[in-house]
């Protein structure tokens, strides 16, 4: 074998970009952007179908925004934790099992991102007293859940890096 060329188990010649993004998926210290914005993304489905059916019974509803806030972050939490689990169940784990690993993965992430999703909310005048047929309702959950995906980002960097979050969702997906 020459120096510079590494091969896949099977013998197929591989780059050097190639196992970088190898190692990288299997070395934590070495996570890029990319794998963090992925993880994030994922959480943000979740979080995205909770927070919105949340506040569009809530608003249905008539109930206050704190009721309506409340039922938001917990919907949020149980379609981010849902979502996690299902992949997790489809690799063949125990649901006992995949359940701590959606709690362990995304429980950080979900949290930083309905505390950036909520804040922005909260602090957009007259947002928390739109209607469902108002455009600065949708507009302003729009642009909180693109926020909170911003700052979500670096903490899903940190912790994959770290071995923890996504990283440990990663290692049922083989």
């Amino acid at each position: 074998m020459q120096h510079g060329t590494h091969h896949e188990h099977d013998g197929r010649p591989v780059s050097h970009a190639d196992h970088a993004a190898h190692t990288t998926s299997h070395h934590p210290g070495g996570v890029g952007w990319s794998m963090a914005a992925r993880a994030t993304l994922h959480c943000l489905t979740g979080c995205a179908i909770g927070e919105i059916l949340g506040m569009v019974i809530g608003t249905a509803l008539g109930w206050g925004n704190t009721e309506t806030m409340v039922l938001a972050i917990v919907l949020a939490f149980f379609f981010g934790y849902s979502l996690t689990l299902r992949s997790v169940l489809k690799a063949g784990v125990d649901f006992r099992t995949a359940l701590r690993v959606a709690f362990a993965a995304d429980t950080l992430s979900i949290a930083v991102m309905e505390l950036i999703d909520n804040g922005v909310i909260a602090l957009w005048p007259g947002a928390m007293d739109a209607t469902l047929a108002d455009t600065l309702f949708w507009g302003a959950l729009a642009i909180s859940l693109a926020v909170a995906f911003v700052v979500t980002t670096p903490v899903n960097k940190w912790m994959i890096g770290r071995g923890k979050g996504h990283a440990v969702v990663h290692q049922y997906h083989h």
